[in-house]
């Protein structure tokens, strides 16, 4: 299953190691205002306003983020599928306006010691492959963020 490192027909994986603890990186993934400061990456805005999430197995979130270029406004919405404290976290993402087209996200956080935590991040469904690489690429520059914060810590 897949064709390259980290990528397959169905979805693509990143993982990253960040100079933080486990429940820190936690909450880049489940405090809105974390949330909204690097989802997006540097290119794009997420108003903290219209963040909202619902930490739990069957709650839902939603943010809204004004892409460049030039401020494309696009609805994410999702559902927590599984919600772990502070290592695991599944939740579906869509920018569509039905229920029926989503992607399946999880995130997995592993204590490496010495302050330091390893985030397994899995993004699956029925996206075309190139599709994946643009999407790897976005995530890998939001993720870039989320250090840039933990550094800033």
């Amino acid at each position: 299953m897949g064709d390259g490192p980290g990528t397959s027909e169905y979805g693509m994986s990143i993982t990253r190691v960040f100079d933080a603890p486990r429940g820190r990186v936690w909450r880049e993934w489940t405090e809105p205002a974390a949330f909204a400061d690097w989802f997006g990456g540097p290119e794009s805005e997420v108003p903290i306003s219209s963040v909202s999430m619902d930490v739990r197995a069957g709650g839902k979130w939603r943010a809204t983020m004004f892409a460049s270029p030039g401020r494309r406004e696009i609805q994410w919405k999702g559902e927590y599928r599984e919600v772990v404290e502070p290592e695991r976290l599944v939740f579906t993402v869509s920018d569509q306006p039905g229920e029926d087209s989503y992607e399946l996200v999880s995130v997995v956080l592993t204590e490496l010691g010495d302050g330091r935590t390893e985030m397994r991040f899995e993004q699956r469904g029925s996206l075309p492959p190139e599709t994946y690489e643009r999407a790897r690429e976005g995530w890998a520059s939001f993720f870039d963020r989320i250090a840039e914060r933990l550094a800033a810590a």
